[in-house]
């Protein structure tokens, strides 16, 4: 009997102390579950005397003031650090059309610097879509073409077979410094997203995933016989974490027009293989974009509870790293919108040195990923991988 009465005791103090561990949560659906992603996950810092000239010219008042180079001034590490270090489950990826090659190869204001505008890539005369920032100024990249970072995802994922999906946040650029600055003739000019550049970028991706898009969660598989693609994700809902676990899934970033000419001859996506971010009562409506958490705040509640997935952000420019501000992220993170994007998932290179704070987004308690109370009605915890 001691021993029995000795056992119970030792199993009550072990249960006093006993923290649960992340579970796997694979009945939950992928709209129930909330994941930290990376914002323009490429990025790395210009050239420093790029980006000295250029804050020089912005103290001098000659750039615009919405045009602040210190929002330029941060860089990432390469995504499959991001993967395996920080947990990000969702990065963005930003693209320009380049199908004949060679438009992205010469950083123009290189040579108001000193230095040669011609990059010496020869990756960069292949064409393809390219992936950078601002063409001619903030070009350095972890991946210099979108065939390459989805490469990179894809053998990360095929060696870790039961991570949550990862949400891959496509924005399209039609624009560059060479169609603003006319003076600027021999900066690069951006071509539109016309239905050959949507083609283009569906096909990238198939060149990369395969034909069949095994490891990609697509529109088709979602809608299935529904009429539209928001009737069966408010019907019948979104994947099982079980059904979703070592896969991707696409989202484009575009204005109305490239909205339009996405969906053109694809209602509801068919045979696409992207979501874009579309309004609520839409037949596209799956994903909402909803950037501002405090201006949005309730609209991103009231969209999570009828079962849309929602992105926001925790920060933006380099505004709260600078200031140590969490506010925006405390937000976010209390909005239980679904895909949370920062630029800081560590702390800034220059944290520490003077005008820069250990500003970084990561959850309190162990885990990849945060259960949507919200989504769930109420349920919480972590999840693992």
């Amino acid at each position: 009997m001691k021993y029995i009465v000795a056992f119970l005791l030792i199993a009550a103090i072990a249960c006093l102390s006993f923290v649960p561990a992340p579970t796997d949560g694979d009945e939950l659906r992928m709209n129930q579950v909330q994941i930290i992603a990376s914002h323009n996950s490429y990025h790395l810092r210009t050239d420093k005397r790029v980006l000295r000239y250029i804050k020089n010219l912005y103290k001098m008042g000659l750039l615009p003031r919405d045009l602040n180079p210190d929002e330029l001034d941060y860089q990432h590490v390469p995504l499959t650090e991001q993967f395996d270090k920080y947990g990000i489950r969702g990065v963005e990826l930003d693209v320009y059309y380049d199908p004949q090659g060679g438009r992205y190869y010469s950083r123009r204001l290189r040579s108001f610097v000193g230095l040669k505008a011609a990059s010496g890539i020869p990756e960069l005369k292949k064409p393809g879509y390219k992936m950078l920032h601002i063409p001619d100024v903030d070009y350095n990249s972890t991946n210099l073409t979108f065939k390459d970072g989805l490469a990179e995802v894809k053998r990360w994922s095929e060696t870790h077979p039961h991570h949550l999906p990862i949400f891959i946040h496509v924005e399209v650029k039609t624009d560059a410094v060479g169609d603003h600055v006319p003076a600027l003739r021999r900066f690069a000019k951006a071509l539109p997203f016309d239905s050959a550049a949507a083609d283009a970028l569906d096909a990238e991706v198939r060149d990369i995933f395969g034909q069949d898009l095994k490891g990609v969660i697509i529109p088709d598989d979602l809608r299935g016989t529904d009429s539209t693609l928001e009737h069966a994700i408010l019907t019948r809902g979104w994947p099982t974490l079980a059904e979703a676990r070592g896969k991707v899934i696409f989202t484009i970033d575009c204005n109305g027009d490239e909205h339009e000419t996405y969906i053109k001859g694809h209602p509801s996506y068919r045979g696409r293989v992207m979501f874009t971010y579309a309004k609520p009562g839409t037949p596209e409506a799956a994903f909402v974009k909803y950037n501002d958490p405090e201006r949005h705040f309730a609209d991103i509640q009231a969209a999570v509870k009828k079962g849309y997935i929602i992105r926001t952000r925790c920060d933006e420019g380099a505004n709260q790293a600078r200031a140590g501000d969490y506010t925006e992220m405390h937000l976010a993170m209390n909005s239980w919108g679904q895909i949370l994007s920062t630029d800081y998932y560590k702390p800034d290179d220059k944290a520490g040195t003077k005008g820069w704070s250990d500003y970084h987004v990561q959850w309190t308690q162990p885990g990849i990923a945060r259960i949507d109370s919200i989504a769930t009605g109420g349920k919480m915890g972590m999840l693992g991988e």
